[in-house]
């Protein structure tokens, strides 16, 4: 379960203070499907990346299964992120010099992970998500839809228990982002926890649960029956 209590991050820029995030308090339990909207500028994309430990809040509390995360270390935080929260990015973030499968499996890799379980474990996600015959393929020799579905993969590999998207579908055509938002929605079926950030409120609606922010604060918050 992810809870944040009165999390507040702001920064200085031009010295003037900026509150991206203003005493939110959130509660998001395992399993739920979660989508993050609001203007640009809103805070929404600093509350995503506080969720994914990426940012580290000014005041408040963050528990994530129970632990409170606030006060971890660098090094805690990482190994944190890399066993319970899995990424997906508008604009891929995969390495060019890599091909499909081993972009995939670079999240074993760096944990660690011996060669043959590496390729096992990669090579069902591959099959599973439609890129068999890509598997050697470096990022720019795929389509923007194949590229998303290789990092979506990376993003799993690992087995978290939460899946944040910012924009997964920003970068995509219409097409390849409705096969894009069938795949994690199918991902939060077998009981991931999914939240996704997108202006788009089109994917927004498809959530069951809706939260709206503005100005740093949660200004709504709604489930679909």
């Amino acid at each position: 379960m992810i809870e944040l209590r009165e999390v507040s991050r702001h920064f200085n820029v031009g010295g003037q203070e900026v509150r991206a995030m203003d005493r939110v308090s959130l509660v998001i339990e395992p399993g739920e499907y979660l989508s993050i909207m609001g203007p640009s500028g809103s805070g929404k994309s600093t509350l995503l990346n506080t969720l994914g430990l990426l940012d580290t809040p000014n005041s408040g509390t963050y528990l994530l299964d129970g632990q409170d995360v606030t006060s971890l270390s660098d090094i805690q935080l990482a190994a944190t992120r890399s066993r319970k929260i899995g990424f997906i990015f508008q604009f891929f973030h995969l390495i060019p010099r890599l091909t499909a499968q081993q972009n995939i499996e670079l999240p074993l890799l760096l944990a660690g992970t011996p060669r043959r379980e590496r390729a096992e474990r990669s090579g069902r996600l591959i099959e599973a998500f439609g890129l068999s015959d890509r598997r050697h393929h470096k990022p720019d020799e795929l389509s923007g839809g194949q590229r998303q579905r290789v990092a979506i993969a990376r993003a799993v590999i690992n087995k978290p228990a939460v899946l944040l998207a910012d924009e997964p579908t920003g970068n995509l055509d219409r097409h390849a982002g409705a096969e894009i938002i069938e795949l994690i929605e199918e991902l939060n079926r077998s009981g991931l926890t999914l939240v996704v950030v997108t202006h788009d409120p089109e994917i927004g609606e498809r959530a069951r649960r809706r939260v709206r922010v503005v100005d740093g604060r949660i200004a709504g918050d709604s489930c679909r029956i």
